[in-house]
C-alpha cells in the first residue's frame, strides 16, 4: 500500500509541475569582418526558469544560420560571407554533452548564403544564397558529412523596390511538412517558389515546376516562411512592406486568405524578419527589425486566419531571429546589434510575453536553434 501511494504520489506531483525540460539552445553569430561573434555556442537551457549556461562553443566563420538533423546528432551551418569562394556550408557532429565537433566544409557556389535546411531523411541540405539570387543542394553522407554541390536553381527577375529588388535575392528554404517539396521565398522577385524533392536521388533532387509558384504583392519582399503542423496553413513574412501573409495549403498548391501587418503604425522601415508558430499553433508571432525593434502578435482561429493582440519590445536592437522553446514556456529573441539574446515568459492562455530579466549576453547573435535533450 506505501508503495502504492508512493507512486501515485510521484505521479500527480509530476503532473503539477506540469510540461519541463532541459534542452540546448544553439547560436549563430556574424564574426567577420567586424562584428563580436566568434562562431556557434551551445547553451544549456532550463524551460522551468529561463535560465541558460554556456557549455560549449565552436569558432566557425560567420555561421549566420544553422539547422538541426532530426536525430540530433548533427548540426549545419552557412558561412556568410562576401567573396563566392569562401561561401560555404559546414558540417558538425553534436554529443550528448552539447559538443560540437567540426567534420568538413563544402562550398555552396553562391554568395551571401542567409539560410540553411536539412531534409528530414538528413539526405540533402539546401542553401539560400542570397546576393547571387540562388539555391544550392549539397547530399549528406552517411557520416554527416556534405558532398560537394550536385544542383544549382539561379533565380531571375526584378520587382519595384530599385534598392533591394534590382536582381534576385533567394532568402529562405523550407521543406513542407510532407518532405516533398521545398518551398523558396525570393525577396528581389516578390516569389515564392515550390519544387518537387525526391530525396532518393544521388543528383539532381530538386525539379523545376513553377506551377505553383506564387507571386506576390509587388515590393512586399517575402522573407520567411512558416508551416502548420497540420500542413493546412503556410505563413509568409514579408520584409519590404511589414506584412503577414496567410496562405490555405495542401500539396504544394495554395489559396491566400488573408494579408495582415506586422505593426500597426505606417512607416517604411520595419524590416520585418522572423516568423514563428507556438508549438500548440493558437499563436504566430513575428520580428520587426528597423527603428521599430519588437515582436508582434497575434492568435489564429480555426481557420488559420490572424488576429493582432499586442507588440513586445525585444529590449534589444535587431531581433533578426528567434525561437520558441520545445515547451512553449518561454520565447528567445537574438538581438543582433546589441549583442544579446532576451528572454521572454509565454503566456500560454493569452499569448502574451512577459520580461523575466533573463539576459544571454553573445556577440552579434543572428540565429537560434533549440534542440530537446531526452
Amino acid at each position: 500500500m506505501r508503495f502504492i501511494f508512493s507512486m501515485l504520489f510521484l505521479f500527480f506531483t509530476t503532473a503539477l509541475i506540469g510540461q519541463s525540460s532541459t534542452s540546448y539552445l544553439l547560436v549563430g553569430t556574424y564574426t567577420k569582418p567586424k562584428n563580436k561573434g566568434e562562431g556557434i555556442y551551445v547553451y544549456r537551457f532550463n524551460s522551468n526558469d529561463g535560465s541558460a549556461k554556456l557549455i560549449s562553443k565552436i569558432e566557425t566563420e560567420n555561421p549566420s544560420y544553422l539547422t538541426v538533423s532530426k536525430n540530433k546528432k548533427y548540426v549545419y551551418a552557412v558561412n556568410q560571407n562576401g567573396n563566392i569562394k569562401t561561401n560555404e556550408a559546414s558540417a558538425f557532429a553534436l554529443d550528448n554533452m552539447g559538443n560540437l565537433t567540426f567534420i568538413n566544409k563544402q562550398k555552396v557556389n553562391g554568395e551571401s548564403p542567409c539560410y540553411i535546411t536539412v531534409d528530414k531523411k538528413n539526405n540533402w541540405i539546401f542553401t539560400a544564397n542570397y546576393t547571387s539570387g540562388n539555391i544550392s543542394s549539397l547530399p549528406i553522407n552517411k557520416d554527416g558529412s556534405l558532398s560537394e554541390v550536385k544542383q544549382i536553381i539561379q533565380h531571375g527577375g526584378s520587382s519595384i523596390v530599385k534598392d533591394r529588388q534590382s536582381i534576385a535575392h533567394a532568402h529562405t528554404v523550407v521543406l513542407t511538412p510532407n518532405n516533398k517539396f521545398l518551398v523558396a521565398t525570393d525577396l528581389g522577385t516578390d516569389k515564392i517558389k515550390f519544387y518537387s524533392f525526391s530525396s532518393k536521388q544521388k543528383q539532381n533532387p530538386l525539379t523545376i515546376d513553377s506551377t505553383n509558384d506564387i507571386i506576390c504583392e509587388a515590393g512586399s519582399g517575402p522573407r520567411h516562411l512558416a508551416f502548420s503542423k497540420n500542413k493546412r496553413m503556410m505563413y509568409a513574412i514579408n520584409e519590404l512592406n511589414g506584412t503577414i501573409t496567410a496562405y490555405k495549403y495542401r500539396n504544394a498548391t495554395t489559396q491566400l486568405l488573408q494579408k495582415i501587418s506586422t505593426d500597426t503604425s505606417n512607416a517604411l522601415d520595419k524590416g520585418s524578419a522572423d516568423i514563428h508558430l507556438s508549438n500548440d499553433e493558437k499563436f504566430l508571432y513575428a520580428s520587426n527589425r528597423g527603428s521599430y525593434n519588437n515582436i508582434a502578435i497575434y492568435s489564429i482561429d480555426d481557420l488559420g486566419k490572424l488576429k493582432f493582440i499586442a507588440l513586445q519590445s525585444t529590449l534589444g536592437k535587431t531581433p533578426r531571429n528567434f525561437v520558441i522553446d520545445p515547451t512553449d514556456n518561454f520565447l528567445l529573441v537574438a538581438n543582433q546589434n546589441s549583442d544579446n539574446i532576451i528572454v521572454f515568459k509565454r503566456n500560454k492562455e493569452t499569448g502574451l510575453l512577459q520580461e523575466t530579466g533573463v539576459e544571454i549576453k553573445v556577440g552579434t547573435p543572428v540565429c537560434l536553434q533549440m534542440i530537446e535533450v531526452e
